[in-house]
């Protein structure tokens, strides 16, 4: 399963892309607003960095979003076009994706929905998860049936687990077998952390430098012992110099 990041802030974009840990991003005209950014500015900006970047139409009627989605798809070519899961949504995603552009049909909640989503030839189908679980319905369970379908099915379409809220939500999006996930940067760090990772790390460092230390201290104490050897064959250099000297005397008179 691969993860994107739902976010608009490019530098929570750019510390992602250098872990190695994400392969795209969604993002929506509201992110980017909060971000203080001019969406289509952003997107390119993002475009830059990472591949996969979803940006959404916010036009209502089919011909509005087949114009709006034509421009978005023009920014870069790593643009994936985002279009709401209703009749003009998918009529639109229909003629966009009849044009080679790659579409994402968002807002999906049920397996019925998916299917029409597929039948548009979509390359992503969204459902989001958290969103359900708000009213009581469980999302993951939405997400695990969509994929099955799909398989059954053989559908190609791609499968995003949305509205992610928490690692646990990660997991089971994992365990469902949906495609993507998709999440906001503040779960993505939570992926990291593990009480006995920390733990471990600390110990490990702990043991590096006790290591370290001890291999000084015999280096240090096999200096200290050698220094006595060394004056000692010094003294004794230099004790033999006059005697060799008194030789050379010794020869001179004979």
């Amino acid at each position: 399963m691969k993860l994107y990041l739902d976010t608009a802030v490019y530098e929570e974009i750019e510390q992602a892309v250098g872990w190695g840990v994400v392969d795209g991003v969604t993002t929506n005209p509201t992110l980017i607003a909060k971000a203080g950014h001019d969406h289509e500015e952003q997107v390119k900006r993002i475009c830059q960095i990472i591949g996969n970047v979803s940006a959404e139409c916010v036009s209502e009627k089919k011909d509005d979003m087949v114009v709006e989605g034509r421009r978005l798809a023009s920014w870069h070519k790593n643009v994936i076009v985002k279009v709401p899961l209703t009749p003009d949504g998918l009529g639109a995603g229909k003629v966009l994706a009849g044009e080679g552009i790659r579409i994402n049909v968002t807002l999906c909640f049920s397996v019925n929905q998916a299917l029409l989503a597929a039948a548009i030839g979509a390359y992503i189908v969204s459902p989001f998860a958290g969103r359900l679980d708000d009213i009581n319905e469980d999302g993951m369970r939405v997400v695990a049936d969509i994929v099955s379908a799909y398989r059954q099915q053989e559908i190609k379409t791609k499968v995003l687990a949305a509205s992610i809220r928490n690692p646990t939500h990660v997991t089971q999006a994992a365990l469902a077998g949906a495609d993507i996930a998709t999440l906001p940067f503040a779960v993505l760090k939570q992926l990291f952390e593990h009480p006995l990772t920390a733990a471990g790390q600390k110990r490990f460092l702990e043991d590096y430098r006790q290591a370290r230390a001890a291999v000084g201290s015999e280096k240090a104490d096999g200096g200290a012992r050698a220094q006595p050897e060394e004056r000692s064959a010094y003294r004794k250099t230099e004790e033999a110099k006059p005697v060799q000297g008194q030789a050379r005397e010794a020869t001179a008179k004979r």
